[in-house]
């Protein structure tokens, strides 16, 4: 890995007993976040089924054991987005992190700047983006939901531009997102101090008037959807580069790299979006084919640990987003456990990397798999 992380200023008492990969901070998570809570961060919508598919995506493919293969010169450093980052794992926008810790995205945001990662901070956060950047490092990107009044969205951007984001993530696959049954069964309601921080000068819009023939989905929650209008506003209106969140079809990224997007990340909204989505890991493929070899492309959802990111880097992706792994990480050891849980990722990928004959990220490509005949 280099130099070794400096992690001992990161205050918090101490990585508890038993973590010795990273999905064990999801193994403990249940000892530090009550039933409600946990089940509205685990679950997605509805039956929880393209959550689980997510996960259980990764189990179809195996990592193909090479010999004689000089590593001894490896890593995984990369370029992302002008970026130079130490590995190819990103913090996802994760919205509402006072529900996994009190310091929420500041935490989150100090063990980002201690591990090099890059962290990209949720327009519901329940701190300020402001307050994120201020303990983050360089390597931090902005989230961004199209807000209901042009003039909103415009005030999030320039405040992010202020804030010195180096990039802005545009979320497109959210504009429902219907409850899970889990946490409806647990009786999860949004604790008061869960509001989203950032928004808290916008006033909410008036609910709509519906006639009787009118739909609560269509011409109701839909209302304010985005619109390929509302994104060719947006890239007229800053410098940053814009990566939009949420690509799932080979048409839809072939129109958005046309459309002057930096960068895709696919991704179904952790399944939080469309329940029965097919897994983000299955269709990255048709992504990366879709945009070519050299255009950049990401993936969100279900990585558990280094080998998951090994095989989505095979797949097509130039790095892996880490979403819930990093609420349970915060929720058991605060910014030291998210900070640690990088460490322990990276240190899975090396590992991996190493036994594949893989010295460079570079070297990581679909020959490095072979279908797995389910168990």
């Amino acid at each position: 890995m280099g130099k070794r992380w400096q992690l001992s200023n990161l205050m918090t008492p101490h990585i508890p007993a038993g973590v010795w990969n990273a999905i064990d901070y999801e193994r403990l998570a249940p000892q530090h976040m009550d039933a409600g809570r946990l089940a509205y961060v685990a679950g997605g919508c509805g039956w929880d089924r393209t959550v689980a598919a997510n996960c259980a995506a990764f189990a179809a493919w195996a990592i193909v054991p090479r010999l004689l293969r000089d590593v001894r010169g490896g890593h995984t450093r990369l370029t992302l987005g002008g970026l130079d980052l130490p590995h190819p794992l990103l913090l996802a926008p994760v919205a509402h992190q006072r529900l996994a810790h009190s310091e929420a995205e500041v935490a989150t945001a100090r063990a980002a700047q201690a591990t090099g990662t890059c962290l990209v901070a949720s327009t519901l956060s329940s701190c300020t983006l402001e307050a994120i950047a201020g303990a983050a490092g360089p390597a931090r990107w902005f989230q961004l939901y199209l807000q209901p009044e042009r003039e909103h969205t415009l005030a999030l951007l320039r405040r992010a531009e202020a804030a010195g984001y180096r990039a802005i993530v545009l979320t497109l696959d959210a504009s429902i997102q219907l409850a899970s049954r889990s946490a409806l069964q647990a009786g999860f309601v949004m604790p008061a101090d869960c509001t989203p921080a950032n928004l808290a000068a916008y006033p909410p819009p008036a609910p709509p008037v519906l006639g009787a023939d009118d739909s609560r989905i269509f011409q109701g929650a839909m209302r304010h959807a985005p619109t390929w209008d509302d994104l060719r506003w947006l890239l007229g209106e800053t410098r940053l580069p814009v990566w939009i969140k949420g690509v799932m079809h080979s048409d839809d990224a072939r129109a958005l790299q046309a459309a002057g997007a930096a960068g895709l990340i696919v991704s179904n909204h952790g399944g939080r979006s469309l329940d029965g989505a097919p897994a983000s890991l299955h269709r990255l493929p048709a992504v990366r084919a879709a945009v070519g070899e050299g255009y950049p492309v990401l993936l969100d959802g279900g990585v558990r640990s280094g080998a998951d990111a090994f095989k989505a880097l095979a797949l097509g992706a130039d790095a892996v987003l880490i979403g819930r792994l990093q609420m349970y990480a915060l929720a058991v050891a605060g910014a030291l456990g998210v900070a640690h849980m990088l460490q322990l990722l990276t240190e899975e990928l090396h590992a991996c990397m190493a036994q594949a004959g893989c010295a460079q990220l570079c070297d990581i490509t679909p020959n490095c798999l072979t279908p797995q005949p389910p168990c």
